[in-house]
């Protein structure tokens, strides 16, 4: 009989319960990891909310920390009893979107065109690590090594929060010296405050309303904010750059008011740099976008993913420039796991992101 694990699944809208499932078999090229600690992601919440479509039965999760329980026959570099990562995107390293650059998107072409995002598997195509095992595809590709003295907590974000974040950041090719306004203070939000300073912006300007937010958001690198909820951030964007405009701005939340308003605030040639998941259509207002004569760019990113990725992530967590520590506010076992999810999904609390333990 096969040995069982705990896993939370997706039964139905509405529904992620924590069950039994066999641990899973690994292929030569695989990695079976055994999660050490996990978290819970806002598209994770889409999913139970029946937002985004996944199969029934599917193991939830897509940010793993662990150690290597057993790996394939042709994975070469790694060791069993190993601390790694793997991104929340795991791509397969041949495709044409990953030898275009764009991990992302991996998956393959079709008469119909592209899939989507195919590169992020775990919790969406295959089962994912809200578990006490997770198999890794294309280990070699998609394991990152932990370095010693950095605990799982310190590099719970990297998999995909912390690359997010720093991905709005280098889409918006933020140049020293630039000005800066990020909407919305979430996670993601945070992390892309925390990679606009280390990219060299030198004024930044966080968006949000939960004061324990923006407090945080000046921990890792705001320098002005702006509580929207007491004041047009727009108007206040604009009086704050004596009317000129921010050089970027990011998007972390995905509604129509929040790009519209990162869309009015930039300087004629600036860079809207979107994160946010949409769950309607965006409509581009005339004004706010010269007719389409401004000359400004509108970038959108997916966690960037991968072993080299993962490598950066760490790196950055192990230099002591970013320290994202902060971000976990609350802490669950496995078995617990329905609780942390009634918690984040309702964001009481105070809650920023939780660590999950099995």
């Amino acid at each position: 009989m096969a040995a069982k694990m705990k896993a939370a699944i997706f039964v139905e809208k509405g529904r992620i319960v924590l069950d039994d499932k066999p641990v899973p078999d690994i292929g030569p090229m695989d990695a079976l990891v055994r999660i050490t600690t996990t978290t819970i992601c806002g598209t994770d919440v889409h999913i139970l909310k029946g937002e985004y479509p996944v199969e029934k039965g599917l193991t939830i999760g897509h940010e793993p920390v662990g150690v290597i329980e057993k790996l394939g026959s042709e994975v070469k570099g790694f060791r069993e009893g190993q601390r790694v990562i793997a991104g929340a995107i795991t791509p397969s390293g041949w495709s044409h979107a990953c030898l275009c650059g764009f991990c992302s998107q991996d998956g393959a072409g079709t008469k119909h065109g592209w899939k989507p995002m195919g590169g992020w598997r775990f919790g969406n195509t295959i089962d994912g690590c809200q578990a006490e095992y997770v198999r890794v595809p294309d280990a070699m590709t998609n394991l990152a090594p932990i370095a010693d003295g950095i605990s799982d907590e310190e590099v719970l974000m990297c998999p995909d929060i912390m690359s997010t974040g720093f991905a709005g950041a280098e889409n918006g090719n933020i140049k020293i010296g630039d000005t800066v306004a990020v909407f919305a203070q979430g996670p993601i939000g945070l992390c892309a405050t925390a990679g606009a300073k280390l990219m060299g912006a030198t004024r930044i300007i966080a968006v949000d309303r939960v004061p324990e937010r923006l407090k945080m958001a000046r921990q890792l690198g705001a320098d002005v904010t702006v509580d929207f909820s007491a004041q047009d951030p727009v108007a206040a964007i604009m009086e704050l750059t004596d009317g000129r405009g921010v050089d970027v701005s990011i998007e972390a939340l995905g509604l129509q008011a929040t790009f519209e308003a990162a869309l009015r605030v930039l300087r004629p040639g600036g860079t809207l740099s979107s994160l946010g998941v949409y769950s309607s259509d965006l409509r581009i207002p005339l004004d706010a976008f010269d007719a389409g004569l401004g000359e400004k760019s509108i970038r959108t990113a997916l966690c960037p993913g991968g072993k080299e990725r993962m490598r950066r992530m760490i790196e950055v967590i192990g230099s002591g420039r970013v320290d994202l520590k902060g971000l976990v506010t609350h802490r669950f076992t496995l078995d617990q796991i329905e609780d942390a999810y009634e918690l984040f999904a309702n964001q009481r609390d105070g809650v920023l992101k939780v660590a999950v333990t099995p």
